[in-house]
This record gives structure tokens, C-alpha cells and sequence, in this order.
């Protein structure tokens, strides 16, 4: 059972930068997916950003997208997510998740594709 550990997050103001943390205990393969969702009070979990293990080809939500960068560390098997330019609507609990093996496209933002999560991690904008 693979674990991911977050760590980061808290209260910032609007425009300000922070970053996310996610070590995963193992990895189960070489082509996993690895990313971040978000989910605000009353609301469906969102994709936020997913990157591939293998290769680094990242993706991003379009609400995120310029000010949102996500990326991996190969030898430890840590994602990473700098956000920058944040705003009140970016106020979630952010997951970290993985895949147990490769997905398509298709399927890299939809929280049911993910075989993994974190325990999530608050993070609060004020205006």
C-alpha cells in the first residue's frame, strides 16, 4: 500500500506564493500519474495539476493554469506544488494523489482514476 505524506499549506493572503510537498512511501511503477486535486466546503473535489512519472509531462486545471507549478523530485519520489498569485477562490483541502499504473489523457482529472490520496492539507486565502 503505497502512502503519500503531504506537507505545507496554511493561511496566506491574496497574492501570495506557497508550496505543496508529497512523498510517497514507494512507487509502484514507472509510468505512474501523480497529482493534486483540491475540494472546497460544498464542493466536488477538483483536479488542480497531474504530472507523469515518466517523462515529467505535467498538466494543469485551467483555473490554475500560469500560476500553479508541478513538479517532481526523480529520487525520492516527491511531488512538489508551487502556487503563486493565490486568490480566495484557491481556499481548499489539497490531496495529493497517485496512480497504481499508467492512465490515458482522458482520464488524468477525474479523482477516480487515482488508486492513492493523502491526508489532504488546508490551505486559506484571505482577501
Amino acid at each position: 500500500q503505497v502512502q503519500l505524506v503531504e506537507s505545507g499549506g496554511g493561511l496566506v493572503q491574496t497574492g501570495d506564493s506557497m508550496r505543496l510537498s508529497c512523498a510517497a512511501s514507494e512507487r509502484s511503477a514507472n509510468n505512474i500519474v501523480m497529482g493534486w486535486f483540491r475540494q472546497a466546503p460544498g464542493k466536488e473535489r477538483e483536479f488542480v495539476a497531474a504530472i507523469r512519472w515518466s517523462g515529467g509531462h505535467t498538466y494543469y486545471a485551467d483555473s490554475v493554469k500560469g500560476r500553479f507549478t508541478i513538479s517532481r523530485d526523480s529520487a525520492k519520489t516527491t511531488i512538489f506544488l508551487q502556487m503563486s498569485a493565490l486568490k480566495p477562490e484557491d481556499t481548499a483541502v489539497y490531496y495529493c494523489s497517485s496512480t497504481r499504473w499508467g492512465i490515458p489523457l482522458t482520464a488524468l482529472r477525474f479523482p477516480s482514476s487515482y488508486h492513492y490520496w493523502g491526508q489532504g492539507t488546508q490551505i486559506t486565502v484571505s482577501s
